[in-house]
C-alpha cells in the first residue's frame, strides 16, 4: 500500500491528487513493502533554497530526490523518502523542451520515486537501465518517450547529480 504525503506548498497549478498517486503507484509497484512518501511542490524561491542548502546551486531544478537512509530497526514505517518538485520549472521545461505537461510531470513523479528505491544515473550503464524502466512505465500510461532527444537526457532533465 502507498501513503502518499502530497504537499502543495505553491499556489500555481498542478496536478490533482489521484494523478501523483497514479504515477507513484506505477513507478513502485515493483516493490513489494508498503512505501511511504512525501511530494511537495513548491515555488522557485523555495526550490531554489532546497537546491542551494543540499547541492550548493543556486537555481530551482526541477525534482529533487531525497531517499530515507535510515536503518530498518530504527523506523517502524515503510518510510521511502521525499522528492521536491519546483511547478514553475516543470512548466518551464516542458514548454522549452515541447513536451505536453502532463506527461512531463508523470515522468519527473516517476523519475523521482525510481531515485527513492536506489535507482541512479550516474555512469552509462545505470542510466540506461532507469531510462528503460522510465520509457516502459511512461509508454503505459500513453506517453511518448521522454529521452527521444538526446538533450533530454536524465543528466539534462535531472539535476539531482551536478
Amino acid at each position: 500500500m502507498l501513503e502518499l504525503d502530497l504537499q502543495r506548498a505553491s499556489a500555481a497549478a498542478a496536478p490533482d491528487d489521484a494523478a501523483f498517486r497514479h504515477w507513484c503507484e506505477l513507478a513502485l509497484r515493483q516493490r513489494s513493502a508498503d512505501s511511504e512518501l512525501t511530494i511537495r511542490l513548491v515555488d522557485e524561491a523555495e526550490g531554489r533554497e532546497l537546491n542551494h542548502t543540499w547541492r550548493h546551486k543556486d537555481y530551482a531544478t526541477n525534482v529533487l530526490s531525497f531517499p530515507a537512509d535510515v536503518p530498518d530497526e530504527l523506523l517502524d514505517i515503510p518510510l521511502l523518502g521525499d522528492l521536491v518538485i519546483c511547478i514553475p520549472v516543470v512548466e518551464r521545461e516542458a514548454h522549452e523542451q515541447g513536451k505536453a505537461l502532463d506527461a512531463h510531470w508523470a515522468h519527473l513523479v516517476i523519475h523521482g520515486c525510481l531515485h527513492l528505491l536506489g535507482y541512479d544515473h550516474i555512469d552509462d550503464d545505470e542510466a540506461e537501465e532507469m531510462e528503460a524502466l522510465e520509457r516502459t512505465l511512461l509508454a503505459e500510461l500513453g506517453h511518448p518517450d521522454p529521452y527521444a532527444d538526446d538533450e533530454h537526457s536524465p543528466t539534462a532533465d535531472c539535476k539531482d547529480h551536478e
